[in-house]
């Protein structure tokens, strides 16, 4: 299993040295305008192997992707302090159209996984550029809300005094500050939130309580990016997970970004009719082809109507694109 990494930065490198230590890959290829720098990452990366997994990493051109399963694209400008992630739109979308070229010229069989930033809007560009190129539906997804999700179940399990793992609970919507919150939804061991006994000595989840999750997890990368310039662990491990889920065909559900597309199996009402064409995040299953399919998460009416406006920022930032 072969993955190819567009990008030799902090996130790029971070995601390559991720696979290494689960060892859910057999060869990562670091691609990089930068030569040096791509080549000095892999070798540092490979000189951790003998602690890790038998991996080959290696840094190459273009070409050298064929026989990629997946590749990972982090190329693109980095976010500024104070900077929002659809600002860096502009800055980003000029590059991508090259680079998706590349891949699919190189590894016309591989997954694509768009992690440039802004993820959502850049994913809907990918895909367009993959489609022109004959990919099929599906084949181009992006990181989406994948690290919110787990940011929110961090910092839930921290509250209830519970392994985040048995902690189940989704963001939704955009990468970014109009992210959705399914609270509705969140579960603990099986269990509704409502009826999940706090332990003694941790605090209630009051509606304050809640609205500071959400702070904390809206703001993680500002947060960040304010005191060490960059956000790269986090994001390393969340694409190493996605990558574990298509490579090894896990069918994992997975709050990735990808275009909504009709599903001809279904012959009621679609639930997600009003975001068809539309890039987002929502629970997909993920496995060996990509997105095999996307689920319409159970929603109140205030998430319906979040996920409504979170979804015209959307549409808002790739009109702005195509305009």
């Amino acid at each position: 299993m072969k993955v190819g990494i567009v990008g030799a930065g902090f996130v790029g490198a971070t995601a390559a040295y991720a696979i290494v230590l689960r060892g859910i890959a057999r060869e990562v290829l670091l691609v990089d305008r930068d030569e040096k720098r791509a080549q000095a990452e892999a070798d540092d990366i490979l000189h951790a192997v003998p602690f890790a997994s038998p991996v080959d990493v290696r840094s190459g051109g273009y070409a050298d992707l064929a026989g990629s399963d997946l590749v990972i694209i982090t190329a693109g400008v980095g976010q500024k302090p104070g900077e929002s992630r659809l600002e860096l739109l502009g800055r980003n979308a000029a590059v991508l159209r090259s680079i998706v070229v590349g891949v699919v010229a190189a590894a016309p069989g591989a997954v694509i996984l768009v992690a440039s930033n802004p993820v959502d809007a850049l994913t809907h560009i990918a895909a367009t550029y993959g489609a022109e190129a004959g990919l099929p539906a599906g084949r181009v997804l992006g990181s989406g809300t994948t690290l919110d999700t787990a940011r929110f179940r961090s910092l839930l399990g921290r509250r209830l005094g519970v392994d985040a793992q048995h902690v189940h609970a989704y963001v939704l919507g955009e990468h970014g500050d109009s992210e959705v919150f399914n609270w509705s939804q969140v579960s603990v061991a099986g269990m509704p939130l409502s009826a999940f006994r706090i332990p003694d000595g941790c605090e209630p989840l009051s509606g304050a309580a809640r609205l500071e999750i959400e702070d904390q997890v809206r703001g993680a990368a500002y947060r960040i990016i304010e005191g060490k310039k960059a956000t790269y662990y986090g994001i390393g491990s969340a694409l190493a997970r996605i990558a574990e889920a298509i490579l090894h065909d896990q069918r994992s559900v997975l709050t990735v970004c990808a275009p909504v597309v009709p599903d001809p199996c279904v012959d009621e009402p679609r639930a997600l009719a009003e975001f068809e064409g539309l890039t987002l995040s929502l629970p997909r299953i993920i496995g060996g082809s990509g997105v095999l399919e996307t689920m319409s998460p159970s929603l109140d009416d205030s998430e319906r109507e979040a996920l409504r406006a979170s979804a015209l920022v959307l549409r808002a930032a790739i009109g702005s694109v195509s305009a």
